[in-house]
Formats: structure tokens, C-alpha cells, sequence
């Protein structure tokens, strides 16, 4: 394996220390069945830890519109539901997209290595290669109870997965239940979706993420910031595609015993442990899209204020209106664990974040 390692451009910000040993982050099957089991048996580990009591909201309920904090749930639980609270106000077509997702799967990764003994890398998944023929994938084929992945759910039991390390993978927001996938190939042919953000609803969702697709959105005009972010994560792009064509958990949907006030969409997505690795994939475009331009290198552009209320408003700010963010703009942890800026993060080269990509 040769690691070409640039660092064309990029520099550590407030005089942070570039790090001398990165960690170098792998594609799911690039992995030995070592390490794939050493992971899933983290994550395992991580669902069946006890509640972590500092979980402490930002958003109320009566605002977010989600369930309380389940104290008899996991510590995976509340990680998610930290996801839940931030996702849809400020994560979401805001400029946090990029920077806080990057965040969320490292300090995810530190809380396997610190609580469950994991010793690998945070694995990312590289749908480019599923995009073909998603369904049909090997990558949904390996069903070892330790190191696969395990396969599409069984539409006889509310499509949790039958397989596979994760099979018996319980989640208790927005209500208890096992994890679940359900295969959508046009996911944006819904009457519930305004057509003015979902024009194209015959849409096959893999067609979003095809290897052509992503190079396109990679080269977005060099320094452009808001306009690689608007072509990664419009709303039929390869993000959101991702996320629909999965259907389950991933996708958002409500299980079958769900609460009254629970609305499908992206807020319920990392009760599924491959979020983790999509947003890994995601991490990785941006460091790809850094990395092929100087200009790219430190560019940050977003508003904290989602404008979504018409396509007009969305068109002029994809990422975010006013206030506008900066690099010293402090992102949400919810007590989970440390608040850090933007800037922070805008280099995993440096010596908080220390990875890199293969």
C-alpha cells in the first residue's frame, strides 16, 4: 500500500502543530476481517453501555419536536440523540455540515478506542463502487455474525436486518427497535416532497453518487467552498441519495410502534453504524476537494440560519443565511463532549484531529 500524502496548501491554523504520525483512515474492504470484526464488536460494545448522565440538550423538546432523553437507553443512543438535536436546525444546509460531521465521526471513533478497547481507524464507504447495481452489491453479502455487515431487511419484520453482525443491533429513539433497511431505488417520488427542492422525482438515487457524479462535485471552481457544499448536499445529491436509498434507519423512516410526533427524515439516520462510515466518505470528499487546490485548502464560507423557505432563498444561500459563520464559530457537543470552532478542523493534519485518507 503507497500513501501519497499531500499537503498542498494546507496549513494548521492558530499555530497548531502538524502531526508526524497521521492515522491513515481505510475503505470498509480494504480492512482485514480482523479489524472489520475489532469494529462491529466496538460499536456492539458501544450500544450496550450505560447512558452517559452529561447528556444535556441544547434544543427542548418542545422546539426540536423529538422525544426526551431516554436514560434507560445507550451510550451509542445518546451519541444519536446529540445527532438528533443538532441535525435538522443547525447541522443541515448550514455551514457546520462539513466541519461538525468531521467532528462527530472522530470523537465518535475516540469513544471506541477509549470506552470499547478498539485499536483500528474510523473505516469509510466508498458508495462509488456500489453505485452500479446497489442492491445486488457484495458489499451487502457478508453475513458473518462477526465481521459482515450483514445484508437488506426483512420486509416480514418491520426490515430489520436478518444478518450480520448488527442483526439483533437495538436503537431506542424515536421508539425501541432493531435496526432497520429498506431499499428505495426513486426515493424522491413522494407527494409529501415540495417539487420545487425534489424536481427530478423519477430519480434512481444511485445515480447521485456514481463515480461521474462525485467528480463532478470535486470540481467544484477552486476555492468555492459554498458551492462545493450546495453540490455535495442538495437535496437529490450523492449526501442526501445516500442516506434515501438505504430507506430504514439511515434513511430516516419511522418504525412501525413510533411515536405520534415522529417525522420521517434524516434526524433518526446514525442509528445505523454505517452513518458513521458514510459520513467517513463524506469527510473524505472534502479532504479530496482540499487537497486538489491551494485554494481549497482553508476555504470556509456558510450561515448559522438554515434559509430553506423557498428555493429562491435556498438557491442564495445553499449553506446557510445570515449571521455567517467564521473559523472561530463554537460547534454544538451537548455535554457529550468538548466544544471546539470550525477552525479546529478545517485540517485533519493537525494535532487534535491527526488522519489522513488513503
Amino acid at each position: 500500500l503507497v500513501i501519497i500524502w499531500s499537503t498542498v496548501g494546507v496549513s494548521c491554523l492558530y499555530d497548531k502543530r502538524s502531526c508526524t504520525t497521521p492515522r491513515v483512515r481505510k475503505e470498509w474492504r480494504a480492512f482485514s476481517t480482523y479489524e472489520k470484526a475489532e469494529w462491529i464488536h466496538a460499536v456492539n460494545c458501544l450500544s450496550h453501555m450505560p447512558h452517559d448522565p452529561s447528556l444535556a440538550p441544547s434544543v427542548d423538546p418542545s422546539v426540536s419536536l423529538i422525544p426526551p432523553v431516554n436514560a434507560s437507553g445507550s451510550y451509542y443512543d445518546g451519541m444519536n440523540y446529540h445527532c438528533y438535536l443538532t441535525h435538522e436546525p443547525q447541522i443541515h444546509f448550514t455551514g457546520q455540515f462539513l466541519p461538525w460531521h468531521r467532528w462527530y465521526v472522530y470523537v465518535f471513533e475516540e469513544s471506541l478506542k477509549n470506552k470499547c478497547g478498539y485499536t483500528g481507524v474510523s473505516p469509510y464507504w466508498n458508495w462509488t463502487i456500489d453505485a452500479p447495481d446497489f442492491y445486488e452489491s457484495s458489499f451487502w453479502k457478508d453475513s458473518d455474525p462477526e465481521s459482515g455487515l450483514g445484508g437488506w431487511g426483512d420486509p416480514n419484520a418491520d426490515f430489520s436486518v436478518p444478518d450480520g453482525g448488527f442483526n439483533e443491533f437495538h436503537v431506542s429513539y424515536p421508539s425501541p427497535h432493531i435496526l432497520r433497511r429498506n431499499f428505495t431505488l426513486r426515493p424522491f417520488d413522494s407527494p409529501i416532497l415540495p417539487p420545487a427542492f425534489f424536481p427530478d422525482p423519477e430519480k434512481e438515487a444511485n445515480s447521485s453518487f456514481s463515480a461521474s457524479a462525485i467528480e463532478m462535485v470535486l470540481e467544484s471552481s477552486a476555492g468555492d467552498y459554498k458551492g462545493f457544499q450546495a453540490a455535495l448536499e442538495t437535496f437529490e445529491g450523492a449526501h442526501s441519495a445516500v442516506h434515501v436509498i438505504m430507506g430504514g434507519d439511515l434513511g430516516g423512516a419511522c418504525p412501525i410502534n413510533a411515536p405520534s410526533n415522529c417525522t420521517p427524515g434524516p434526524t433518526w439516520s446514525p442509528n445505523e453504524p454505517l452513518f458513521f462510515m458514510h459520513h467517513a466518505m463524506i469527510d473524505k470528499l472534502w479532504y479530496d476537494w482540499q487537497h486538489r487546490n491551494p485554494e481549497n485548502a482553508n476555504s470556509f464560507f456558510g450561515g448559522s440560519v438554515q434559509a430553506l423557505q423557498s428555493i429562491d432563498t435556498y438557491d442564495q444561500y445553499p449553506n446557510g443565511g445570515p449571521p455567517f459563520l467564521s473559523l472561530n464559530s463554537t460547534m454544538p457537543a451537548d455535554g457529550l463532549f468538548s466544544e471546539i470552532t470550525i477552525g479546529d478542523v478545517l485540517d485533519t493534519t493537525c494535532d487534535l484531529l491527526c488522519y489522513i485518507y488513503e
